[in-house]
């Protein structure tokens, strides 16, 4: 008789008592029945390498990786997906039989996803996007709405030359905008997205002029604490179309549960109840 092995998962950071990942994956899986775990594992950046070659022979069949470690797994994995590589960073991890450790990104295909529910008129070829940021989040995005269509992306960050990198590796599509200039560029922009962490409970607020914002412009925050940012709230009250940063959260993690549990979860008003 064949020992049944209970499939285990989790996500690894450091900090990570913040995460909302348990939540959502042991949500799926009660509603799917699966005798599965998603466990929180902080790992200090040091221990990183060794933990991660531990799990497959602990029973894992793959994790989430988030901050600090999305770029430097991406060193200790056997495999790295194309969009990881693109990206500059991991937040997937599967775990073959045969020990090798496949490294991907779901953000992009979070973001987009959750762009295409909340925003379903959206059409990426209608014009020209303005992206706040240029860290990890912002690459994913950037990298998604190339893909999608998008003519034009107007790319501000604090740091100019973090933007001016971006630019080098995404090609002609991206024009960098000083950050001060940032609220000139939201006027003829068919979509604003907010990568920042500014906005966001115990972070500072997004000191961005926002009187260009009127309806027919889709605005998306991928910050979720608090749910409706300051900069949704002004959308909101400009007609705007609003999405929050929630949806991406859920929908990133869709491929990964669906590799190692092998079930599709759903996102829905129940999932989102999960995390909240």
């Amino acid at each position: 008789m064949t020992e049944h092995k209970i499939p285990l998962a989790g996500v690894i950071g450091c900090p990570i008592a913040h995460s909302k990942s348990p939540q959502l994956h042991r949500h799926w899986l009660r509603t799917h029945e699966i005798d599965g775990h998603y466990m929180p594992m902080h790992v200090e950046p040091e221990d990183l390498e060794s933990v991660v070659r531990m799990m497959p022979k602990m029973g894992f069949v793959g994790a989430n990786v988030t901050i600090p470690h999305k770029q430097a797994i991406m060193e200790i994995a056997d495999k790295v997906t194309d969009r990881a590589k693109l990206m500059g960073a991991a937040n997937t991890l599967i775990f073959h039989e045969d020990g090798v450790i496949v490294a991907d990104n779901t953000d992009g295909y979070g973001f987009i996803t959750n762009l295409h529910e909340g925003a379903p008129d959206w059409d990426a070829k209608s014009g020209p996007a303005t992206v706040l940021g240029a860290g990890g989040a912002s690459r994913a995005v950037v990298a998604s709405l190339i893909e999608a269509g998008v003519p034009e992306i107007r790319l501000c960050n604090r740091t100019r030359s973090r933007a001016e990198e971006m630019a080098e590796t995404f090609g002609s599509k991206i024009t960098v905008v000083d950050w001060v200039q940032a609220g000139n560029v939201i006027e003829d922009a068919t979509l604003v997205v907010n990568t920042t962490s500014l906005g966001m409970v115990g972070q500072r607020r997004l000191r961005v002029p926002l009187d260009g914002l009127h309806s027919g412009i889709v605005v998306t925050d991928l910050v979720y604490t608090p749910l409706k940012t300051d900069l949704l709230q002004a959308a909101e009250d400009a007609n705007c179309t609003v999405v929050d940063g929630l949806g991406m959260l859920l929908h990133q993690a869709v491929p990964g549960f669906e590799r190692w549990f092998g079930q599709r979860p759903e996102v829905n008003d129940a999932a989102r109840a999960a995390v909240m």
